[in-house]
Formats: structure tokens, C-alpha cells, sequence
């Protein structure tokens, strides 16, 4: 990757799979809040796949608070 001098730089990268991988591996109790959140995340995915209406909602939540604390 290149780097802020410009020069490149051998770096260690990882995808979204492998960084939420590496996070579920972490024995640390710092971590729980974090695991529990993925937990969290992925029921509320597979319960959007089995009724889509709920992804609509939530997409139409999220615009509406995004568009809400706008300031103009």
C-alpha cells in the first residue's frame, strides 16, 4: 500500500469476513459487547431474508433519522 511518505509498503490486509472471524476468536471478555452486537446483526439479517418488508423498514428508519438530524 502506499504509504503518507509515498513510498509502498508491504502491509497485512483483511476482508469483512476475515476481520468479524478474527473478532469471534477473541477469548477476551472485551470482546463480548462486540460478539454480542454481531449476534445481534446476523438474526436481525436472517429474519430480514425471511421477511424483506422488515429491511424495508429498517432502511426507511435509518433514512429518516439520517435525513432528520440534517442541519441545514
Amino acid at each position: 500500500m502506499k504509504a503518507e511518505d509515498g513510498k509502498m509498503r508491504l502491509t497485512d490486509v483483511a476482508d469483512t469476513e476475515q476481520l468479524l472471524r478474527l473478532i469471534q476468536s477473541i477469548p477476551s471478555p472485551k470482546a463480548e459487547p462486540f460478539k454480542i452486537w454481531l449476534a445481534k446483526v446476523g438474526e436481525e439479517r436472517i429474519d430480514e431474508i425471511a421477511d424483506p418488508e422488515l429491511a424495508i423498514e429498517r432502511a426507511l428508519e435509518t433514512y429518516l433519522k439520517k435525513v432528520l438530524n440534517m442541519q441545514y
